[in-house]
């Protein structure tokens, strides 16, 4: 396992991250407990979870597992989507945030969280004060550091610039979507991580399974079970880049969920790709990408089978334009 540095936090983070998101749905607690156990043998230190999963069962579950571990672990948290039944069990409001992180510290069983997430834009809060209640939870010990999810780059770069004016804890961290089927990130997040010093920490790697192929033949997941991943992959051209993606990682004799998860790790602004499963063998099976290491080359090659995004301005860059003569 390599550990990398996680942005400008001095903290040093497993280059996969554990996520939760199915513990509690389609992994039960016994094979929750497994995957967690596996992944703390290979060296995983970087455990993902939200207040929402799965109506809080997932935070459950790794505070039962978690005990003597806690502090081996850098774990994270989010607030925003719905847990409960309340009207105002939602959202960035100051009040929601605090609520849901004591809510999470009593599921997870520790006193804190290492990173918490804003995990989607909130257009009816104010942002300055979500960051003002983040920075009551960092006053009193309770969160250490704050990151963005699902946020784009006006919005990152707005929170960053809030909290820098307010002398709020910055914001450490994005955590956006991110495959070869799903390459927005690229085009403006990518770009304003590295020139703030963001870790990134993409999800949705291998894109709810579809790039593993198995949709092809008639296989069952996410895309099978959840409308919201079957709207976000029903892109009829997803499907021509994953059979071409297939019959690469095939004629290379590698697993597509493997290659999948290395092309996103060997980008050169992801610190830490979080990887997920709902069985053992499927966490085992992605897990090979540790042992992938992709050169500029195949990884150029791997990105030729998708299709570029257009660029943020629709202007080419400046190199180009200076090539060709103002």
């Amino acid at each position: 396992m390599e550990y990398v540095r996680f942005g400008k936090t001095g903290l040093l983070v497993s280059e996969v991250c554990l996520g939760t998101m199915t513990f509690g749905n389609e992994a039960d607690e016994t094979m929750s407990q497994a995957i967690m156990d596996r992944a703390l043998e290979l060296g995983i230190n970087f455990f993902d979870s939200a207040h929402n999963y799965n109506k809080g069962e997932t935070e459950r579950i790794v505070g039962r597992w978690m005990g003597s571990h806690r502090h081996e672990i850098i774990l994270t948290s989010k607030v925003f989507f719905p847990a409960g039944g309340g009207r105002n069990d939602q959202g960035l409001s100051r009040r929601n945030i605090l609520m849901a992180v004591e809510e999470s510290l009593r599921r997870l069983q520790t006193d804190y969280i290492d990173i918490l997430y804003l995990h989607h834009w909130d257009e009816h809060a104010d942002i300055e004060q979500s960051l003002s209640a983040v920075d009551d939870l960092v006053r009193q010990g309770k969160v250490i550091y704050c990151g963005v999810s699902n946020f784009a780059a006006w919005q990152t770069m707005k929170a960053i610039a809030t909290a820098d004016r307010r002398n709020y804890p910055p914001i450490v961290c994005m955590q956006p979507m991110y495959s070869l089927l799903k390459r927005q990130a690229e085009v403006e997040l990518f770009p304003l991580a590295a020139h703030e010093g963001l870790a990134v920490c993409p999800y949705n790697a291998i894109a709810a399974g579809v790039l593993t192929g198995k949709y092809l033949e008639g296989g069952k997941g996410r895309i099978t079970e959840t409308e919201m991943y079957r709207q976000r992959y029903a892109n009829p051209q997803y499907v021509t880049i994953t059979r071409r993606f297939v019959r690469y990682a095939r004629k290379k004799g590698l697993s597509p969920a493997a290659l999948a998860a290395a092309w996103v790790m060997t980008h050169p602004i992801v610190t830490s790709t979080i990887l997920g499963a709902r069985t053992l063998e499927q966490f085992n099976d992605t897990l090979a990408c540790l042992d992938i290491r992709l050169t500029a080359r195949q990884r150029m090659e791997i990105t030729r089978l998708s299709v570029e995004p257009p660029l943020a301005t629709d202007r080419e860059p400046m190199d180009a334009m200076k090539t060709r003569g103002w």
